[in-house]
This record gives C-alpha cells, structure tokens and sequence, in this order.
C-alpha cells in the first residue's frame, strides 16, 4: 500500500446544496478514517482548501476515493503520491484490559 495526499480546492461561494452535503461528507470520511483508508483529514481555516492524506494501492485508486466523496462534484483536486506521512495519534485512547 502507498501513502496519498489530496489536496482539494473548494468552491469560494457555498450554496445551500454544497451545506446540506456536508453531514453526509464529514459520516463518509469518518468511515473512511475508521477503516484506515483515510488517514488525515485537514480543512484551512478560510475553507478554501482540504487536504485528505490515504492508504491506496495506486493513485489511481487514491482518485476514486476523493471522486466518491459526498461533496466531489463541488470541488477540484490532485492527488500527491507521497514519500511518507507521519502524524501524532494523540487522539487516540490506549485501551487496557486490566
């Protein structure tokens, strides 16, 4: 498996189709997050960009991820093969057992 960064442009002017995807998106990539196929998930803070880091096989795969996405037909992307990602699992809880 490789390692995948998505770096999409949104719309500048949000309607109100754009808005109503938006719980549908953000339940999709949870999916994706618990599964591990998506693995970072960023929007700046003007909402002009997002970036989506991903575990596919090829960037191939790595672009129908993005193109399933709720909100795809409102945005554009590329998609960046990358080296490595390293990220901090600070969110994370340990579970114990004891």
């Amino acid at each position: 498996m490789n390692q995948y960064l998505a770096a999409i442009t949104l719309p500048a002017q949000l309607n109100e189709e754009f808005a109503a995807l938006v719980p549908s998106q953000r339940k999709h990539v949870d999916h994706l997050i618990g599964e591990g196929t998506v693995t970072g998930y960023s929007l700046a803070l003007d909402r002009s960009k997002l970036w989506v880091t991903m575990i596919a096989e090829t960037e191939q795969e790595a672009a129908e991820i993005v193109a399933e996405f709720p909100l795809s037909r409102f945005f554009q992307f590329k998609i960046y093969p990358l080296a490595f990602h390293q990220s901090s699992r600070a969110g994370l809880m340990k579970v114990s057992l004891n």
